[in-house]
């Protein structure tokens, strides 16, 4: 792979979207654990908007999960 996909819709990543973010709360580092890649358009669409945090927990988990192979 010649780039790295993004998390939601598999489209280039160009952002790294903090799942929580310190600036609106949360304490969590750097972590993989917390840090997920995201396209332009899944970042803007979902990120750091409450209603989509537990749907953005739950890709990024699954790929944890497989190693990033779907």
């Amino acid at each position: 792979m010649d780039f790295i996909a993004c998390e939601v819709c598999s489209a280039r990543a160009v952002d790294i979207h903090h799942i929580e973010a310190r600036g609106m709360g949360g304490t969590s580092k750097d972590s993989i654990e917390n840090i997920m890649a995201l396209c332009r358009k899944c970042h803007i669409e979902y990120g750091d908007k409450k209603q989509h945090k537990e749907m953005l927990i739950k890709v990024h988990s699954k790929k944890l999960k497989n190693g990033f192979a779907n």
